[in-house]
């Protein structure tokens, strides 16, 4: 697994754990930011993950609205958590980070759906973000 992948990863575990507990991301991101700091070994990731997280609290209404306006009929508080978090985690990657291709953005959030949510998600997640490049 790439370092990319595994930072994505942790991405999507702190957004995942601040959702579900209903606290801060940043807070999260502290702690998180605390424990890597004595994990050289995965200073790599880290880093990006980091990235990642920050993007998305400093993008948070205008990623939840792009979802919002093509999720099609779903509301984005009835979405599951995990979802919630990798569409997130994709909108901010093929939106707004210019070093990430699109198709791979989508494709890595398809991957995480697929691995941590529901069978139906990879397909939900790809149509959502699939949308969204459309209308960029």
């Amino acid at each position: 697994m790439s370092a990319r992948s595994k930072a994505r990863k942790r991405a999507l575990d702190i957004l995942f754990q601040a959702d579900v507990r209903g606290e801060d991301p940043a807070a999260i991101l502290a702690a998180e930011a605390s424990r890597a700091a004595g994990e050289p070994d995965r200073q790599s990731s880290w880093l990006y993950a980091r990235d990642i997280v920050d993007g998305v609290i400093d993008h948070r209404d205008e990623i939840d609205e792009q979802i919002v306006t093509h999720a099609r009929d779903w509301k984005i508080e009835r979405m599951p958590a995990v979802d919630r978090a990798v569409l997130r985690i994709g909108v901010w990657e093929a939106v707004f980070n210019d070093e990430v291709p699109v198709a791979v953005a989508i494709d890595e959030a398809v991957e995480l759906a697929k691995e941590y949510s529901t069978d139906e998600a990879g397909a939900f997640v790809h149509g959502v973000l699939a949308r969204i490049a459309r209308s960029a």
